[in-house]
C-alpha cells in the first residue's frame, strides 16, 4: 500500500495546521491544565495523532498503527533502554552506601544551596548528558540533590532546567550525527555551528537557575561562581565543538566546569551561607561530621566513572561496528517501509520515507550503561543476587515513566509519517524574515513532541535546510538552530517531566512541574532564536563552512 501524505487537507491552510496541533493540544492540556498522569498524556496524545492522521489527512489505517509501534519500539530500545540503566547505576550507588559519600564529599566543598545547585544540576549534569543523555541526567542528578537537601520540587524543576544547554551533544554527540544524517550537511560544519550558539547560553543559564530558585541579590552574591561554571563550561563547549569533535563535547565541558568550580571554591566564598528557610541550623554543614578519605571519595565515584569510561568505549567507531557487524539485526518494518511518500514543499522531489528498525540490542548506549552499572556493582561487592534484586527495584519503580517514554515515540512517529510534523513545520516557514526566529522554535516543538533533540532534528532537520535554501537563509545555520532551539523544550516534554517525577518522587505533581518550566523555556527559548536572528542578519561570516575536526 502506498500513500503520499497531504499537508492542506482543508485546503485552508491555518485551520490543517491547528488540527495537525490537535495532538500537542491534548497532551500538553491534560498534563498542565488536567493534572493527568504522563503516561495517561501521553497515551492521549498518541491516540489524538492517531486518530487526526487517519480521519483528516487520510493516512491508512495500518500505516498508522505501524508508525505507532515503530516509534514504541524505537522509544523503549533507544531512549527508555538508557534511562532505565543510567537509574540503575544510580541504584547500585544508594545500595552500596556511595552514594552518601558522593553527597557528603560535595556539600564539603560547600553547604550553601545555590552553589551545590551549580556544582549537581548543571557541571554533573552535564557529565552525564554527555555520556547517556535522553533524560539520564535530570533522573541522577535530581536524585542527588533530594539526597543533599533539596526540596523535591526543586530537585525536578530546577534539574529540567539545567538540562538545556548540553543537550545537543547528549550521548555521545548522537543529536548531531542524527542532523547531519538527515540534512546532508557537513557534521563538523553543524557542530561548529551549535557550538557558536549555545555557548551564550551556557553562560546565561547558571544565572537562570539560580535565579530561579533564589531572588536577585542572593543570585548577585554568587555571581563570581556562576561566572567560572558558565565561561568554564561555554568555552570548553566552544573549543570541542569548534576544534576537536562532536562527540566528548558535553563529557569535557561537564568535567572542566566541575573541576574549575571545585578549584575556585577552595579560594572564594560567598559572604554568607545560604540555606532554605525551614532548615535547621544543625544542618548548616551536614559533611562536618562525616569526613571521607580520598580513597573513599574516589571509590564513591567511581560507579560513575565506570560509566563514562563504558559508553565511551560503546560509542567507538571501531568498537560499535565490530557489534553491530556480531549482533545487530536491520528490519523493514512491516507495511510502513517505504510506503509513506513526502512530497513538496517539504521536499524538492517525491521521496519515500524509510522505516527501518535496526534492532542493536547490545551496541545500544542503553547497553553500555547497563554493563557499566553491572561492572560498578561488582566491583563493590554485589552478587549476582543482588545485582538481580535492585534491578528489579529499578524496573518496577520506572514502569510508568517507560510508558510514558515509549507512547511519547509511539506520538511522535505517527505525526512524521503522517505529515503532521510537515504541516506544524510548513506553518513556521511562513514568517519570512523572522524565520530565523520562529525556525528556531520549530525545533523547540520538535523536542517538546518528541522528548529528544535527536528526534527532532530527524523530524526537522530535512526541512530546515529546505526552507532556509527557500529563503535565502544559510541552511547550517538553520539546521543547527533546529539543534540548539531544541535542547530548551526539553524542559517541557512530557518524557523528561515523566523521569523527572519518578527520580524525585513527585509522581502526581507533574503537572504544577510543567508549569513552572514552561515559561522559563519559552524565555531560553526566545533567547537562543535573538541569537540566530543575529547571525543570519548582523553576523553572517560568523556562520561556519569547510571545517575538519575528527568524527
Amino acid at each position: 500500500m502506498q500513500w503520499t501524505q497531504v499537508y492542506d487537507p482543508l485546503h485552508n491552510w491555518v485551520l490543517s495546521t491547528l488540527v495537525a496541533a490537535l495532538p500537542i493540544v491534548v497532551l500538553f492540556g491534560m498534563l498542565a491544565g488536567l493534572r493527568v498522569k504522563p503516561h495517561w498524556c501521553a497515551i492521549g496524545g498518541a491516540a489524538t495523532a492517531v486518530l487526526v492522521a487517519v480521519a483528516v489527512f487520510g493516512m491508512p489505517v495500518s500505516l498508522a498503527g505501524m508508525s505507532f509501534l515503530y516509534g514504541v519500539g524505537f522509544g523503549v530500545l533507544k531512549i527508555a533502554w538508557i534511562v532505565l540503566a543510567a537509574v540503575y547505576l544510580y541504584d547500585i550507588s544508594v545500595f552500596t552506601g556511595q552514594f552518601e559519600i558522593m553527597k557528603e564529599s560535595v556539600a564539603g566543598i560547600t553547604a550553601d544551596r545555590r552553589l551545590q545547585l551549580l556544582l549537581v544540576a548543571f557541571c554533573f549534569g552535564a557529565f552525564i548528558e554527555g555520556a547517556a543523555g535522553f533524560g539520564a541526567p535530570v533522573a541522577i542528578a535530581g536524585a542527588f540533590m533530594i539526597g543533599l537537601g533539596f526540596k523535591p520540587f526543586h530537585a525536578a524543576a530546577l534539574n529540567l532546567i539545567a538540562n538545556t544547554s548540553p543537550v545537543a551533544w547528549g550521548a555521545i554527540g548522537t543529536p548531531v550525527h542524527t542532523l547531519a544524517a538527515v540534512s546532508g550537511l557537513p557534521e563538523s560544519d553543524l557542530s561548529a555551528m551549535i557550538g557558536r550558539i549555545l555557548p551564550i547560553t551556557g553562560i546565561i543559564v547558571p544565572f537562570w537557575l539560580v535565579r530561579a530558585m533564589v531572588g536577585w541579590a542572593e543570585t548577585l552574591e554568587v555571581l563570581p561562581a556562576i561566572l567560572v561554571v558558565g565561561a568554564s563550561f561555554s568555552l570548553t563547549q566552544y573549543f570541542w565543538s569548534n576544534h576537536v569533535d562532536s562527540n566528548l563535547v558535553d563529557i569535557a565541558g561537564g568535567v572542566v566546569s566541575l573541576s574549575a568550580t571545585v578549584i575556585f571554591l577552595r579560594f572564594w566564598r560567598p559572604k554568607r551561607v545560604w540555606r532554605f528557610a525551614d532548615e535547621p541550623a544543625s544542618s548548616a554543614n551536614p559533611a562536618a561530621a562525616h569526613r571521607h578519605s580520598a580513597g573513599q571519595i574516589v571509590k564513591a565515584w567511581m560507579p560513575f566513572a565506570i560509566l563514562s569510561l563504558t559508553v565511551l568505549v560503546w560509542g567507538l567507531p571501531a568498537v560499535k561496528g565490530a557489534i553491530n557487524r556480531a549482533t545487530t539485526h536491520v528490519w523493514d518494518v512491516p507495511l510502513l517501509h517505504n510506503a509513506v511518500t513526502r512530497a513538496a514543499p517539504v521536499v524538492t522531489k517525491l521521496t519515500p520515507e524509510a522505516a527501518r528498525f535496526d534492532f542493536n540490542w547490545l551496541s545500544a548506549t542503553g547497553t553500555g550503561c547497563f554493563v557499566a552499572a553491572i561492572l560498578a556493582g561488582l566491583v563493590l561487592g554485589l552478587g549476582p543476587a543482588q545485582l538481580a534484586k535492585i534491578f528489579w527495584h529499578t524496573l518496577k519503580r520506572m514502569k510508568l515513566a517507560v510508558i510514558a517514554i515509549s507512547f511519547m515515540l509511539g506520538l511522535g512517529y505517527t505525526t512524521r509519517y503522517s505529515g503532521l510534523d510537515a504541516v506544524l513545520g510548513l506553518a513556521f516557514t511562513r514568517s519570512g524574515w523572522f524565520y530565523p526566529f520562529f525556525g528556531t522554535f520549530l525545533g523547540w516543538l520538535g523536542v517538546a513532541l518528541t522528548g529528544s533533540d535527536t528526534s527532532s532534528n530527524a523530524l526537522f532537520g530535512s526541512l530546515q535546510r529546505i526552507t532556509s535554501q527557500q529563503l535565502g537563509l544559510d541552511p547550517v545555520l538553520m539546521c543547527a538552530a533546529n539543534s540548539a532551539g531544541g535542547v530548551m523544550g526539553k524542559m517541557v516534554d512530557a518524557q523528561s517531566i515523566t523521569v523527572a517525577t519518578s527520580a524525585t518522587n513527585q509522581v502526581g505533581n507533574e503537572g504544577s512541574i510543567f508549569r513552572y518550566v514552561f515559561w522559563h523555556s519559552v524565555a531560553l527559548g526566545a533567547v537562543v532564536g535573538v541569537i540566530v536572528l543575529l547571525y543570519a542578519y548582523v553576523f553572517p561570516g560568523g556562520v561556519p563552512h569547510g571545517l575538519t575536526i575528527v568524527k
